[in-house]
């Protein structure tokens, strides 16, 4: 099933077999996960113990953003270069020190320090797992591994808070305490069913590429993040926000002129000229945009049926479970109908569940039933069909890079969500409708991205790629 290091292709021992492997991404992944899961019922706790506002506490989350968006691209690249077990490794030995940093942290200051060493670890950990599940697993089975993979952020979901709620009894600082250990086992597991990939590549690392597109990405993250939705106009206009605004639109530029004019570069820019490529890219930004909108439903909730917070949390457990379940059977029929269907079936899924909130108003069982389709719908796109789709597109030695673009392109999606939903509801005289319109232009740019999936491969051709030689681009690797 596996080729030879002679035709550049991943050493695995066969002996330990891909389930081994797959049990580790799956517990490196979950990790990751479950360190988002658990940050909102700690933030509460984080704010007393450091007597922050508002603003100061939200850079618990935003400094993960920053740091996990910024290296995607550093922590992918050495992966391909270097070896994705090695960067694997790394990035859990890094996440368990930025994890003991931040329950250990004495001020404020050194507990961003830890959160931002988490996004960079994370950064690396979820698009380098995909990447050694094209390198494992035979291509009719990927569909099903992606699947498993994809369900975990919906299992994390469920369980984190409730792991949460039981040591924040104790104090926050154990919630991360609690990491660091883990990290180790999975770390030494790791170590041991990992395969072992060549080295890719002896030319010198585009460290020029690499700090124009990390500049790139912080300064449009860090404008996006500053935007004041209450005041877009004059928010714009304020020199934080245009300034990082104008660095972004000279740092672009300036990589893709980098990288037009290096041996080996981070990212070939041809890469997009693949159809499936760019549409998978732009089909990953309207999965964040629709990602995104799920953080504003417990505001929803309060406001539309006026329950408490808490209350607002629980309600959005089906679509978790949802998430849970509906990623490893996307997975399953993305093995035997191709991605198109699967993705086109997503979109649909997710529009449906979107418009089904933006109308509710004091239906319940209609918030229940669309917030389950949004679950299937994003089960079905982010837990395997775009990871599926660059798998088999790009080249063996730039499977991690691959990944790391969906990363890319699903957190702009997030980004403009955040900034567009917030500027939509802040310009309403009712909270309530503004949301419900914010949900209602985003369930149009669903439809408008979803067209972009009748132009992907079908079945047929897709099984022509993976196993007509598209896939298995050695000769073409050997050759570079």
């Amino acid at each position: 099933m596996f080729a030879g290091p002679n035709q550049n292709e991943v050493i695995v021992d066969t002996k330990k077999g891909s389930g081994s492997v797959l049990t580790v991404l799956f517990l490196g992944v979950l990790m990751g996960a479950l360190d988002i899961a658990i940050l909102g019922p700690a933030i509460p706790a984080i704010r007393e113990t450091f007597e922050l506002d508002d603003r100061l506490a939200s850079w618990v989350f935003s400094v993960w953003v920053l740091a996990n968006l910024v290296s995607v691209p550093v922590m992918t690249k050495l992966a391909d270069k270097y070896g994705r077990k090695k960067i694997y490794l790394f990035d859990l030995a890094l996440f368990g020190i930025g994890s003991l940093i931040v329950s250990l942290s004495p001020t404020y200051g050194v507990l961003l320090a830890g959160r931002a060493l988490q996004g960079m670890a994370a950064s690396g950990i979820f698009p380098v797992a995909a990447a050694v599940i094209g390198d494992v697993v035979a291509p009719e089975k990927r569909g099903r591994a992606f699947g498993m993979l994809g369900s975990v952020f919906g299992l994390a979901f469920i369980i984190g808070p409730i792991f949460a709620g039981f040591m924040l009894k104790i104090g926050w600082r154990w919630l991360y305490m609690a990491i660091p250990p883990g990290a180790l086992i999975i770390l030494i597991l790791g170590w041991k069913f990992l395969p072992v990939s060549p080295v890719r590549s002896e030319k010198k690392l585009d460290l020029r590429g690499l700090v124009f597109l990390a500049g790139f990405l912080l300064s449009l993250a860090y404008a996006l993040s500053i935007l004041d939705t209450t005041d877009l106009v004059g928010s714009l206009s304020s020199w934080r926000v245009a300034s990082a605004f104008l660095a972004a639109s000279v740092l672009l530029p300036l990589f893709v002129w980098a990288e037009r004019n290096v041996e080996d570069p981070v990212l070939r820019l041809d890469l997009f000229r693949n159809r499936q490529v760019a549409l998978a890219s732009v089909i990953a930004v309207g999965a964040g945009i629709n990602e995104a909108a799920f953080i504003f439903f417990p505001t929803i909730t309060v406001l539309a049926f006026g329950v408490t917070t808490s209350t607002a949390s629980f309600m959005l457990l089906p679509m978790m479970v949802a998430v849970a379940i509906g990623s490893p059977v996307a997975g399953r029929l993305l093995d035997k109908f191709g991605s198109k269907t699967i993705v086109l079936s997503s979109n649909f899924l997710l529009a449906m569940g979107m418009f089904g909130v933006a109308t509710t108003t004091t239906a319940k069982p209609v918030f229940y039933i669309g917030s389950v389709l949004i679950g299937l719908g994003l089960a079905g796109l982010l837990g395997s069909s775009l990871n599926y789709i660059l798998i088999h597109e790009a080249r063996k030695r730039e499977r991690a890079i691959s990944q790391g673009l969906i990363t890319l392109f699903i957190s702009v999606g997030q980004l403009f969500s955040a900034a567009v939903v917030g500027a939509i509801a802040a310009s309403s005289d009712f909270a309530l409708d503004g949301y419900k319109t914010a949900f209602l232009v985003i369930v149009t740019a669903t439809l408008l991205i979803s067209v972009a999936s009748f132009f992907l491969k079908n079945k047929a051709e897709e099984q022509e790629t993976v196993f007509g030689g598209g896939d298995s681009k050695s000769s073409e690797d050997a050759a570079s």
